[in-house]
């Protein structure tokens, strides 16, 4: 029997290509935008006034949108920072939804050039602990679903 997939639990890993390290291995509490969509291209046939025939076009690509998010480092920020020396520098990532003893990873979106669009700091508040980010966004060119 297949259980079902929670969206409570997930974590986010951001990675730089050959040996520049981890952006980002954090948690947040939403993500949003991984999608893909077809515009698709329709053709009418000569003669037949009653079908159209619709071919995919080309595929474009959500915006990953990271909220509220707790990690141990300021990577996401350094390599928002790295991209204005290197506009070229682009990361990889995954998405992995966590089982719901969060031991093992039920699906992964499978993310590749990765490029960090804003970054917005929380506001500063005695209160909490831990080095956070409000709001990540991120431009990715494809998305692949990696069960």
């Amino acid at each position: 029997m297949a259980r079902p997939f929670t969206t409570f639990n997930f974590k986010v890993l951001l990675q730089l290509p050959a040996a520049q390290g981890t952006v980002c291995d954090a948690e947040f509490s939403e993500c949003d935008g991984l999608e893909l969509s077809h515009e698709p291209k329709t053709i009418r046939e000569g003669g037949n006034n009653r079908r159209q025939i619709h071919l995919a076009g080309p595929v474009s690509y959500g915006q990953l949108t990271l909220k509220r998010g707790m990690t141990s480092d300021f990577g996401l920020w350094r390599w928002f920072e790295r991209v204005h020396d290197d506009r070229a520098l682009r990361a990889s990532g995954e998405v992995r939804m966590l089982s719901s003893g969060r031991g093992t990873t039920d699906v992964r979106f499978s993310l590749t050039g990765c490029l960090p669009v804003k970054v917005k700091a929380p506001s500063l508040n005695a209160k909490d602990g831990g080095i956070a980010i409000e709001e990540m966004q991120i431009a990715y060119e494809t998305l692949r679903l990696a069960e």
